[in-house]
């Protein structure tokens, strides 16, 4: 590690990336429109401008995830690093050069006491284990190395309402700040409400002991990162005072259900890839995803307090997706966001994608129907972001994540109206005893075909690195390789569900109903066929009658549209038996498929987390006094104003007259 300040890390030729990237997509979406224009040619102008209208903006969609893909493809085959285009080749972080003090936030509402502190703890356990081994090797060179507690300090910011879950919670964390007593400060703080959920919990942190910290780590209750990680994070946080937050790439782990082992194979397969090339084009004004990131607290404190929308939910009142929001002021506010690909990913150049120590985990709903209704949160505070597309002083980075969050759930409306106008215009040509001229070209063959490559290309690539660099990860080049095509198939199926889910949920949305931000339901959960036919029982009817339809008005239109009916006509048994444990243990286990980085390498961090969740006592005593452990008082409060933000007014003459440097121990290097 460089004992110089790096006070603008260098992302060259950003300006050009991005333009590449702009031209690319420009010319696909251009050629795409071309070709749809002439296979719609035969039809009615209303029809052929609709038609039209709803491909383009489909197939840009597509484009723009299909070059960003290659961008991650590049970047990862040539084991460069996205941001500074530098060979992968980063030196092991020491615990020895931190000079600054960073609190390890977790804040929770209502969740499994076992579970999340087991998370919490394996976390701490590595972070001390790591100093532990540096402090050895520090030792040996005679230098005498500072106590962990010196620089790292956990909080978990509780939003329990329910007095008796509250009472159950303070019995674990007493026990938990016995055990790392004289180790690692472990505070516990609970509200007496839950304003503003984890925004006005975060903020409360903030306003409280914010200015005691140069950095803030944010985890989720189901967050695990290692020790390296963690420290990696911070000393890029002392190196470069430019940055004001670091967003790592999280990836699911512990899932048992054939559902959960198949997105959680997706992840570690495609996510890297994928990040990496947000990463090479978005460069400094990269987003934040709420958790598994480190922020620079007092640029926090000072530009992203969240103001509260005008008007009534669902698309007024308290901002939900907060996290884009939050990333989008911090750029506003001079700070750098950088989406780092390499704290997690970067060990060594001979393996770079399956490291064993350096991670950043978090686990995810374990069947479709939670999947759905976590979704179906972040689709209401996604559109909300809308209502922010002309905030004063955005990036305009910002404004694209903004459109782009809420485009991934508005596409699915629109693919659901380019299908609904295909099958009524096939159906009405049928009727009037008329040809459809427009849709057996070879041009319409030519232009599906490449829409299908161009949709299943980003997985290709993400296969094709894996069985080149890091098969072993993945079980095998074999196993990787009928994985990867059992998970294709998944995708496929699942696409319609998603499409149907999501194009309900946004017209919930504009009919003004509105959801609470509740606890996401954690730990395997296996549905029952009566909550299943209850959920989704419509959309088997709907595929059934819609390809009923099709077969009988144009069996050629029937053939096309078999990727979309076919996944709503099985959709009781997909969401039923891909909730299955016992399903998921067959296909893992038996048959040896859907392996990923984390159970091959069988990172430490992972082997700690699940030993501490099954010897852990639900209800923790003090041996001697037979009672529960007594609570350590929280710090002394050093009261820090978060002001909030007005997306109407913004001073930026102001802002380039104010230093964006606050004087903290970080600016500091070690000797």
């Amino acid at each position: 590690m460089p004992n110089t300040l790096e006070i603008t890390p260098s992302i060259p030729w950003l300006k050009t990336r991005r333009g590449i990237l702009a031209i690319m997509v420009l010319i696909s979406s251009v050629a795409g429109c071309i070709a749809m224009n002439r296979v719609a040619a035969s039809l009615s102008m209303g029809w052929q401008i609709t038609m039209l209208v709803l491909f383009s903006l489909t197939f840009t969609w597509i484009a723009l995830a299909f070059w960003g893909a290659v961008c991650g493809f590049v970047v990862c085959a040539l084991r460069r690093d996205p941001l500074s285009l530098r060979k992968l080749d980063m030196e092991a972080p020491s615990a020895r050069l931190l000079v600054s003090r960073t609190a390890i936030v977790m804040p929770i509402y209502a969740e499994p006491p076992i579970p999340t502190f087991a998370g919490l703890e394996a976390t701490c356990h590595s972070l001390l284990s790591y100093a532990i081994n540096d402090s050895d090797k520090s030792s040996e060179n005679g230098e005498a190395a500072r106590p962990l507690s010196e620089h790292f300090e956990v909080f978990i910011l509780s939003d329990t309402q329910d007095a008796t879950m509250a009472e159950v919670e303070e019995t674990h964390v007493g026990a938990l700040q016995r055990r790392f007593a004289d180790k690692l400060a472990i505070h516990y703080r609970r509200r007496p409400n839950n304003d503003g959920r984890k925004v006005g919990n975060i903020a409360d942190f903030c306003r409280r002991w914010g200015r005691n910290y140069d950095y803030m780590i944010v985890l989720d209750a189901d967050s695990l990162m290692s020790g390296a990680t963690l420290l990696r994070m911070v000393q890029r946080m002392q190196r470069q005072p430019s940055i004001g937050l670091i967003q790592t790439v999280p990836i699911p782990v512990g899932q048992k259900t054939l559902f959960g082992r198949f997105t959680q194979f997706a992840s570690a397969l495609y996510s890297p890839m994928l990040a990496a090339g947000q990463s090479f084009w978005q460069g400094d004004a990269a987003n934040y995803w709420g958790h598994n990131a480190i922020i620079r607290t007092r640029a926090f404190m000072d530009h992203a307090g969240l103001p509260t929308l005008p008007g009534k939910p669902p698309l007024g009142g308290d901002i939900m997706s907060h996290d884009f929001v939050e990333a989008a002021l911090l750029k506003r506010g001079g700070w750098q966001v950088i989406l780092d690909t390499t704290i997690t990913t970067a060990v060594s150049r001979h393996d770079p994608y399956a490291s064993a120590s350096h991670n950043s985990f978090e686990a995810m709903p374990s069947n479709l129907l939670d999947f759905a209704k976590r979704d179906r949160r972040w689709l209401q505070g996604n559109l909300q972001h809308l209502r922010l597309l002309d905030g004063t002083g955005l990036h305009p980075l910002s404004r694209i994540h903004f459109f782009y969050g809420a485009f991934a759930y508005l596409s699915s409306l629109v693919w659901l109206g380019l299908l609904v106008c295909t099958s009524i215009l096939v159906s009405y040509h049928a009727l009037s005893d008329v040809s459809v001229n427009g849709l057996p070209k070879p041009l319409s063959l030519g232009l599906l075909s490449v829409t299908l490559a161009m949709l299943l290309a980003p997985k290709l690539l993400g296969f094709t690195l894996a069985f080149w660099q890091t098969p072993h990860a993945f079980g095998g080049r074999l196993r990787l390789l009928a994985s990867t095509f059992l998970e294709m198939l998944f995708a496929a199926l699942l696409a319609p569900l998603m499409m149907a889910w999501h194009s309900l949920f946004i017209i919930n949305v504009l009919l003004g109903r509105s959801i609470d931000w509740q606890t996401q339901p954690r730990g395997e959960r296996s549905l029952t066929w009566r909550e299943t036919w209850q959920h989704v029982g419509w959309m088997t009817f709907t595929g059934v009658v819609w390809a009923g339809a099709m077969v009988t008005f144009s069996p050629t239109a029937f053939g096309w549209l078999t990727p979309a009916w076919l996944g709503l006509v099985g959709a009781a048994p997909l969401v039923k038996y891909t909730s299955s444990g016992t399903w998921g243990g067959v296909v893992s286990h038996r048959f040896g498929l859907l392996k990923t980085p984390s159970m091959c390498l069988k990172p430490p961090l992972l082997d700690d987390f699940t030993t501490l969740v099954t010897s852990s006592d639900p209800q923790p005593l003090d041996p001697a006094t037979q009672a529960p452990f007594a609570l350590q008082l929280p710090p002394a409060e050093r009261f820090g104003e978060m002001r909030c933000q007005s997306f109407r007014q913004f001073d930026r003459q102001g802002l380039a007259a104010a230093s964006t440097t606050i004087p903290t121990s970080a600016s500091r290097e070690p000797n």
